[in-house]
């Protein structure tokens, strides 16, 4: 039996390049409890046939989809109970993240492939919330005495 048999892991993240950096990675993990989270309507889970949840976008120009967002994120951490949560962002990821330190799941934030330059301002928030906090740029790793470059997800 793996290590990861019994880990009940979430893997969240806004649709476009988040999702698709997500799936890559979870298909590598490859975690027998795997769940995972989306703001993508009709999205496939990337291991087996497994649901995917779909959780509202929102973004810090609407705080109300953010009250709406983090009600359906607390839900969907009292159902699935995660050990770990891990994403590649953005704001449902965030929070998600948040979320889950109040269920007591260790956490790990991705930031983007696209962030380049600097880290995304959820990025830059997910320091305070991220067990692991990663970025995917090698040059970024000494910007921030926590954030750790272990490669690209691409």
């Amino acid at each position: 039996m793996s290590e990861n048999a019994n880990k009940r892991v979430l893997f969240i993240a806004s649709a476009g390049g988040h999702w698709i950096q997500l799936c890559r990675l979870a298909a590598e993990l490859n975690y027998e409890q795997a769940h995972y989270a989306t703001t993508l309507k009709g999205a496939k889970a990337p291991t087996g046939t497994r649901k995917v949840s779909v959780v509202p976008d929102a973004s810090r120009s609407n705080p109300a989809k953010l009250v709406v967002l983090a009600s359906r994120l607390t839900w969907l951490m009292a159902r699935v109970r995660p050990h770990v949560v891990i994403t590649t962002g953005a704001a449902p990821g965030l929070l998600a993240i948040g979320i889950a330190k109040v269920f007591g799941a260790k956490t790990v934030w991705i930031d983007s492939l696209a962030n380049s330059e600097v880290l995304s301002l959820s990025g830059r928030m997910a320091e305070r919330y991220a067990d692991l906090w990663l970025t995917q740029w090698p040059h970024l790793d000494a910007s921030l005495p926590r954030l750790r470059y272990m490669g690209s997800v691409l």
